[in-house]
């Protein structure tokens, strides 16, 4: 099994040394998506929920690039920079993530998140 680097323009560039994805034996990993828009590198205006917005979309383009969407997604982290805010990240969520089999999830609390931003997931995929 060779990984394989998956990369689109319509989501944000890595902020480091990291790929957007790694797809390994039919399994794609999202790597952590913060609420960068991918046309300005600049952090989308507005709440929390603009914020949970453009990172489901960032998600969204990855798995498109790789030919998947989130009805493959079979695992995702949430991280907070407020734990206060899982509510209205959770409204956000749900409007992606609708399927009859929802994804696990896993969500926490940080100290601080890249460049400020208030929210960041990363996701699992498979293919079928």
């Amino acid at each position: 099994m060779t990984p394989t680097r998956i990369a689109t323009e319509n989501a944000p560039a890595a902020v480091g040394p990291y790929s957007q994805a790694v797809e390994a034996g039919g399994t794609v990993y999202i790597s952590g998506q913060v609420p960068l828009v991918p046309a300005t590198g600049q952090l989308v205006d507005g709440d929390i929920q603009a914020q949970a917005e453009q990172v489901l979309r960032n998600v969204g383009a990855i798995l498109q690039a790789a030919g998947l969407g989130y009805g493959d997604v079979v695992k995702t982290t949430v991280l907070l920079a407020d734990i206060a805010d899982f509510a209205a990240v959770n409204e956000v969520y749900s409007r992606f993530f609708t399927g009859p089999v929802l994804p696990a999830r896993a969500a926490f609390q940080v100290a601080a998140l890249p460049l400020g931003a208030g929210v960041e997931i990363e996701a699992v995929a498979v293919r079928s």
